[in-house]
């Protein structure tokens, strides 16, 4: 029993949030470079070393330079195995971020010192909040000019409704910036502008230690001093439990494009983060450390690989140890699967695994067995929850250019929705198919994706709608009521469930009052 119990205990599975050019990917980059995984961060200019960032790689992000699909890495440090999961900071791929945040055990929201927080922020924060889940507040490049490291405390209070407490600080900012003193483990660390070398630390004793004068200067020594007094008087003790209760957040600050304030926040993470916790199925609660395996399939990704056309189902284990080969149960499907190449993944290196613990992400291929929320188990019949699908705010009809390719164009459809991209309806008046997604960049991607990795041309055309409800009733008769009233605006989702599509707000709330009997949901979960 004991391994489960070491192996739990040495698990650190968390995801990197933030707006998008926060610093994101960066700074997982430089999480990698501490643990090994990465030996040349993809972050380096020169140009001899042509490479992307690691962990972005399809190829639409290459051109755009922002992350559409969550990576998942692991790697060791020290004793501790990590899990990464790096999500998409761009708003029009929120859905994908919300589903990652049920996968993990911890967060890490990154901050631009310059900007604050910013709107997708708060709303990841609040994902957080209703989970209760444990967040860590990086406040980064700090080699550029940017606002008064208290204001910015303040502003994180007020805009993320969580209490915070800084574990480190900064000595000046932007042009000025001479490093970071560590408040968690009293040492001083210098700056010194370089993307490839870690900075080199002073060894003093504690905060009235001579050595930070001649290091930083009197003054700076001096406003230090007087920072980290005023720090102690405002902000309560560090207290780890009301951090793993999500009560409080530790804030460090730094710069990750120069690798600086990295460490010293991958440290404190170890030692203070959750191992995976119990999770809330809806049977019962599940322990990580109960003998049997469970887990849940919260991400699918279409074309790893595009030389293969095969998906991967992203599993989160959640209790029991995997195996390879070993057969599992497959509860939606009542089916018993084995999995005879699970992998692990360190960006788009996949490697073969034998075993896999709880907290530990494992990519299964999928050959359309699965779908978001699906659950494994070693027979048990258990549901995970929590994974919602929203009411998508942009919808256009999706046309076929290319007769001769219809059934390709289905194929790729039918994929990228099982990833949860977007959402697909079906107009039940003329039958047209209608795509439904959070932002207008999915359009591009969902084309894009169809053309070069499935070989079929779409085209857009426009359908002026307001929101897409899914409907239900206890009264049979005033369901097929409201139905033939409003043939022309209902549609079917993928499973078969009534949707209405509303047209305008007005139309909405005058429906909502005409009809008592019908409940109408805004998000798959009811």
């Amino acid at each position: 029993m004991s391994q489960i119990t070491d192996e739990i205990s040495r698990r650190r599975t968390f995801a990197i949030i933030s707006h998008p050019d926060a610093g994101k990917t960066t700074l997982t980059e430089k999480l990698l470079l501490f643990g090994g995984a990465i030996h040349i961060a993809g972050a380096v200019k020169s140009n001899k070393i042509k490479k992307t960032a690691t962990s972005d790689w399809m190829e639409i992000e290459k051109q755009r330079g922002i992350s559409v699909a969550t990576s998942v890495m692991g790697f060791n440090y020290g004793d501790y195995k990590i899990n990464i999961l790096d999500t998409p900071g761009h708003q029009d791929f929120a859905e994908d971020t919300y589903r990652t945040l049920t996968a993990v055990d911890s967060v890490i929201i990154v901050v631009d010192v310059a900007k604050g927080v910013e709107q997708q922020t708060r709303k990841l924060m609040e994902v957080c909040r209703m989970r209760n889940t444990p967040v860590i507040i990086f406040v980064n490049k700090l080699d550029r000019e940017g606002r008064d490291p208290f204001e910015i405390l303040d502003e994180l209070e007020s805009e993320l409704k969580i209490a915070v407490r800084p574990l480190s600080w900064p000595i000046n900012i932007g042009a000025k910036f001479k490093g970071v003193y560590n408040i968690f483990e009293k040492t001083l660390d210098l700056f010194t502008p370089n993307k490839q070398k870690v900075s080199e630390r002073v060894e003093i004793t504690d905060v009235n230690d001579p050595a930070i004068d001649e290091a930083v200067g009197d003054a700076d020594a001096a406003k230090l001093r007087e920072d980290l007094e005023l720090i102690e008087g405002v902000y309560p003790e560090f207290d780890v439990n009301e951090y793993l209760d999500g009560k409080l957040a530790p804030v460090f600050f730094g710069s990750a494009l120069n690798t600086f304030g990295v460490k010293e926040l991958l440290d404190c993470f170890v030692q203070i983060a959750p191992s995976p916790r119990p999770i809330e199925a809806e049977e019962r609660k599940v322990e990580p450390s109960e003998e049997n395996f469970s887990g849940f399939v919260f991400k699918i990704h279409a074309n790893m690989d595009p030389n293969h056309r095969s998906c991967i189902a992203f599993v989160k284990i959640c209790s029991g140890k995997f195996e390879r080969n070993a057969p599992y149960k497959h509860i939606r499907l009542g089916k018993i699967l084995k999995f005879a190449a699970p992998t692990a993944f360190m960006a788009q290196k996949k490697n073969i695994v034998d075993e896999a613990f709880p907290g530990d992400i494992v990519g299964i291929p999928d050959t359309g067995n699965f779908k978001i929320g699906d659950t494994l188990t070693s027979g048990e019949t258990l549901h995970y929850k929590g994974l919602p699908s929203f009411s998508p705010e942009m919808f256009k009809y999706i046309e076929n250019t290319d007769p001769m390719k219809s059934k390709q164009l289905e194929k790729g459809v039918q994929q990228l929705m099982d990833e949860g991209v977007a959402q697909l309806f079906t107009n039940q008046f003329n039958g047209r198919k209608i795509i439904g997604t959070v932002g207008q960049l999915q359009f591009e991607v969902i084309q894009y994706r169809l053309l070069h990795e499935y070989g079929a041309q779409c085209r857009w055309e426009p359908i002026s709608l307001y929101k897409a409800c899914w409907i239900e009733s206890d009264d049979q008769d005033a369901l097929e009521a409201f139905k033939k009233r409003k043939h022309q605006f209902m549609a079917t989702d993928r499973e078969g469930r009534d949707v209405f599509l509303a047209d305008s707000n007005y139309v909405l709330q005058m429906a909502q009052s005409d009809f008592p009997k019908i409940r109408f949901h805004f998000s798959s979960e009811f």
